[in-house]
């Protein structure tokens, strides 16, 4: 990386959870001329993945921190001058309170921790949001910093979805709206009219396994019917957070499962990986595309 960055400029800090994601937005980040301060959550995000970034002399400042640790984590961002946070990758558990001993800061806020981690997953995001905005952090998303990791419009590879596999997109797209605000999940697949499953908390991958047993028994994809896997996000969901990931396993899943391919909503959808992604999907003769939701749906 060769973009000269301003001494003076303020670092965005990035709280890294698992996968390759974190890394991929820091480096989107530190290409616009920003630094970045790196904070892995130990026992979540992969070393592998970020300690190359934290050489990058005078551009990328990376520290570990255990989940849990909050009051720490706000005086690094003081320390650092980082007033705008993003999110990235996935985390597994909740925070781990054996970890704040001798954390002031943590112990002090812990009634509004604690309060913050009742609830499904959204309620969670949700306060966990607050509990930085009271300390005068701002939590941007993705789309703010790292534009060009979102799904794009249209077809993103050599293939193309043609009339059957749009009339699946629009079936699993109207299901996964439809779920969302009973936070279901984010992914549906369709043959034809007809939606074959639902992700639930399993996630995407396991769903398209489910698919695959049972295409495998014979349970569906008898006749002639395009099938496609949709993602897409929960109405009235806050975009600074959890937003739906494809990737190569993605690509990969959906062709075990005898799909045609994948419709992710654009820009509201996170394609990691995304030259591995788009070479999955062109090697196998599965399409990759983006749509936008359909005018009146919630959102």
């Amino acid at each position: 990386m060769t973009t000269t960055i301003p001494a003076a400029a303020p670092p965005l800090a990035i709280i890294a959870g698992g996968g390759v994601l974190p890394a991929e937005v820091a480096s989107e980040v530190v290409a616009s001329g920003r630094r970045v301060v790196l904070i892995g959550i130990h026992g979540e995000a992969e070393p592998a993945a970020l300690e190359p970034l934290g050489r990058i002399a005078d551009s990328v400042r990376l520290e570990w921190l255990e989940w849990g640790q909050i009051g720490r984590l706000l005086a690094l961002l003081a320390h650092e001058g980082a007033r705008e946070v993003v999110l990235a990758g996935s985390i597994s558990r909740r925070p781990d309170f054996r970890a704040i001993v001798g954390d002031f800061g943590t112990l002090k806020r812990l009634p509004r921790i604690i309060a913050a981690m009742v609830g499904g997953d959204d309620s969670v995001l949700t306060r966990v949001i607050g509990l930085f905005e009271r300390e005068g952090v701002t939590i941007v998303g993705l789309g703010d910093v790292a534009p060009r990791l979102l799904m794009g419009e249209g077809p993103q590879g050599r293939c193309r979805p043609d009339s059957s596999a749009q009339e699946a997109i629009g079936a699993a797209a109207a299901v996964v709206t439809a779920l969302g605000t009973l936070d279901v999940g984010q992914a549906a697949v369709a043959l034809g009219r007809r939606v074959v499953a639902i992700e639930g908390a399993e996630g995407t991958d396991a769903m398209l396994e489910r698919v695959a047993a049972l295409r495998a028994i014979g349970r569906i994809g008898r006749g002639d019917y395009t099938g496609v896997l949709v993602k897409g996000i929960k109405s009235g969901q806050d975009l600074r957070v959890d937003l739906p990931t494809i990737g190569p396993q993605t690509v990969i899943r959906a062709h075990e499962a005898g799909l045609a391919g994948i419709a992710a909503e654009t820009g509201r959808v996170v394609v990691v990986q995304r030259a591995a992604t788009l070479a999955e999907a062109d090697r196998r003769g599965l399409f990759l595309s983006g749509f936008a939701r359909a005018a009146g749906a919630r959102a």
